[in-house]
């Protein structure tokens, strides 16, 4: 059997230094635990891109460090075109027709173009097989998999994985070994699969530019008081009561609309409700 590790080649923004290609910590975590996890059950590990003509080199640096096979698949991307990509449904069907006869798939949950991390629940979905996303930590127990999720509130879920799965992890879970200088010339030679495939120019997408959020500014009144220690006091509200919180219990819908008019009350949201 053979366990399929998929990556993302992510490309600089058009301008950008060159250099800035490659793939995330999470992608080199998932490629390094589909290795151990392989080596434990005597499998084979098959890495997998879509990507352009640059990223051969990630790929024979994965065969170098023990993957036996490695498969590209050129949609015709431009090598110019980094801030250009597919959108998650198609790159996971595009994945999912060469990792189908796979026992397990892992992938990172992150990407360093900061993408959404849902390729892996749209392969899962795709194959029909079960998914464990986030991952922290991964145990090999016989011929099972031990994995520990993260969940909200910095609560962890424990699964035990018996059948064909898509397993994502994050960057802390594994470092990526170091290669040896006789795998790293023999990968140079290494056949590697190439499958070109058109895809439809409308599931190409440009995303928008990422900034933090900032909140809007709320609008204050002007502080009072006859002398500047007043006012100074008012701004910086010294002297003033501890504030509490509230809860309150209402149902969902009601509950939604609370949080917004608290959220507009206190200048996060316009009037109209946008930020």
């Amino acid at each position: 059997m053979t366990i399929a590790v998929c990556v993302k080649w992510s490309l600089p923004a058009s301008g950008e230094d060159e250099r800035f290609a490659g793939i995330s910590l999470a992608d080199q975590a998932a490629l390094e635990v589909g290795l151990t996890v392989a080596a434990s059950r005597g499998e084979t590990v098959r890495v997998v891109t879509v990507a352009p003509t640059s990223s051969e080199r990630a790929l024979r640096d994965a065969v170098a460090c023990g993957a036996s096979d490695a498969v590209r698949i050129d949609t015709g991307e431009r090598p110019d075109s980094g801030s250009e990509t597919l959108d998650s449904a198609t790159v996971a069907s595009l994945l999912a027709g060469e990792v189908e006869d796979c026992s397990l798939v892992f992938c990172g949950d992150y990407s360093i173009d900061r993408g959404s991390g849902s390729v892996p629940a749209f392969v899962a979905a795709r194959l029909g097989i079960d998914q464990a996303l986030g991952l922290v930590a991964i145990e090999t127990s016989g011929s099972s998999l031990e994995v520990v999720r993260r969940l909200d509130g910095a609560r962890r879920e424990i699964l035990r994985v018996t059948g064909r799965a898509v397993l994502s992890v994050e960057g802390s879970v594994a470092r990526l070994r170091r290669a040896p200088l006789r795998s790293v010339l023999a990968a140079d030679h290494h056949p590697m699969t190439v499958r070109s495939c058109n895809v439809d120019s409308t599931r190409r997408w440009t995303p928008e530019a990422i900034a933090p959020f900032r909140p809007r500014a709320r609008v204050l009144p002007a502080p009072g008081g006859s002398s500047a220690l007043d006012r100074v006091r008012h701004l910086t509200d010294a002297g003033g009561g501890p504030s509490r919180g509230e809860t309150v219990e209402l149902p969902p819908d009601r509950a939604a609309a609370r949080i917004v008019d608290a959220l507009r009350d206190w200048g996060y949201l316009a009037p109209d409700g946008r930020p």
